[in-house]
């Protein structure tokens, strides 16, 4: 077994539609940490481990790809072409409405209040998935959605669009003037994969209720195989504590606990 998974416990969650492998880690309130293509990879892993070791039960849900395994490109490319083109329960190109695997991801943030109690449970979508944390808000116990650079839909008929129907979108936005919550939302300025169109419909959609973290390219940890992009795993530069990824990772974390401490 990958040493990246080290310290955590695997189970399978179960909704009555899907099964899927789930890999826990740490004590108190429930995080859900949703993964960002290739899956659930070292550094995602990495980014669990902080959020465990701030006082809070992080699950990492494996939709896709093989847990612990490094990010290649062929191994990226792989997982694109297999989830774009074949599994069902993910929808890259609609602008107005979410996967169906959010179902899924909903009924397990039910369990895991349920488990670990606290006022609810926090969520954070990456890539891909970015969007699913927003969408979950129709899930009572969800309090806390961070989106890190949320890429869907995919295509330019899809860049405003946040990639949830309208449903999910009024829910949120009553939600969280209701029950006084509200939303992270992050990318790298310069990510074509998150286009400026998609944040300014964050804004108008949610108002002063979403908090955007735009950073700059120089902010990122070099990585000569991909641009800016990953805000909270592969370019997280972890050599700077004081640099501006990981102040945005504290800012996640804090939002976390802040959110779903009892």
């Amino acid at each position: 077994m990958s040493s990246a998974l080290d310290g955590f416990t695997r189970f399978e969650f179960d909704d009555g539609r899907w099964t899927r492998e789930v890999w826990r880690i740490g004590t108190g309130p429930a995080v859900i940490v949703i993964h960002e293509i290739p899956g659930l990879h070292p550094g995602v892993l990495a980014f669990a481990r902080d959020v465990a070791a701030a006082g809070m039960t992080v699950f990492c849900p494996s939709l896709f790809g093989q847990p612990g395994k490094p990010v290649s490109n062929g191994y990226a490319l792989g997982v694109i072409a297999k989830t774009l083109c074949v599994r069902r329960e993910f929808t890259a190109w609609a602008t107005d409405r979410s996967s169906p695997i959010v179902d899924w991801l909903r009924a397990l943030a039910r369990q895991a209040h349920k488990e670990c109690g606290g006022k609810g449970v926090g969520a954070v979508g990456m890539c891909f998935t970015g969007g699913f944390a927003l969408a979950m808000m129709t899930e009572p116990s969800v309090v806390a959605p961070v989106l890190s650079q949320p890429s869907l839909p995919l295509g330019k008929a899809g860049r405003a669009s946040l990639g949830c129907s309208a449903v999910e979108i009024a829910c949120a936005r009553t939600r969280f003037e209701t029950e006084d919550l509200s939303l992270l939302a992050l990318r790298f300025s310069s990510d074509k994969l998150v286009p400026d169109a998609r944040f300014e419909t964050l804004k108008r959609e949610f108002g002063d209720r979403v908090e955007t973290v735009e950073l700059k390219d120089s902010d990122a940890a070099p990585n000569p195989a991909m641009a800016p992009h990953s805000v909270l795993t592969l370019h997280l530069d972890r050599s700077d504590p004081l640099g501006a990824t990981m102040q945005t990772r504290d800012k996640v974390i804090a939002f976390f606990k802040a959110r779903t401490e009892a």
